[in-house]
């Protein structure tokens, strides 16, 4: 709690997500609880961009929405206590106003700006924006709350 950058080894001490699911690189500019910029190398090697498209690769926006959610899930997790989020996981509840204004293409650095707007329990709201060199990519806001491991799906009450 309090520091203001997460590396990649942090991020995975705070996420389930391993390769080649863990897209966030790094978490910075963290304001805990509130808001923080998460760092995405985009690479011609990443899996995602691998068949999206042959010869001319692309970043699935699927997978700019996902990054919004690692980045979301690290700056909560980081915030709060670790024993109330020790054996949870954060599940995507919702995604609105998803917008994908330009191509995110390989080679890039993708900065997130992301900001929780409110939470009520468990559950939280949040907004961001994805850039590449300061040009806005897309832009989104989602929900998402945080449930207990191993918890059968069917028995979640989400809202």
């Amino acid at each position: 709690m309090g520091k203001d950058f997460l590396s990649r080894k942090e991020i995975m001490d705070l996420l389930p997500h391993r390769e080649p699911m863990l897209l966030v690189d790094e978490l910075t500019k963290i304001i805990p609880l509130k808001s923080a910029t998460a760092i995405v190398n985009v690479k011609k090697t990443s899996f995602f961009v691998q068949g999206h498209f042959p010869g001319q690769p692309v970043m699935p926006g699927v997978f700019i929405v996902e990054a919004f959610g690692q980045a979301a899930a690290a700056l909560t997790a980081h915030g709060i206590d670790r024993k109330t989020y020790e054996n949870k996981l954060v599940y995507l509840m919702s995604v609105e106003k998803a917008r994908f204004r330009n191509p995110v293409l390989p080679d890039c650095k993708l900065s997130l700006e992301i900001e929780a707007i409110r939470s009520h329990g468990k559950v939280w709201k949040y907004k961001g924006v994805a850039k590449v060199n300061e040009k806005k990519m897309a832009d989104a806001e989602w929900s998402a709350t945080i449930v207990d491991r191993n918890i059968k799906l069917w028995l979640i009450k989400l809202v």
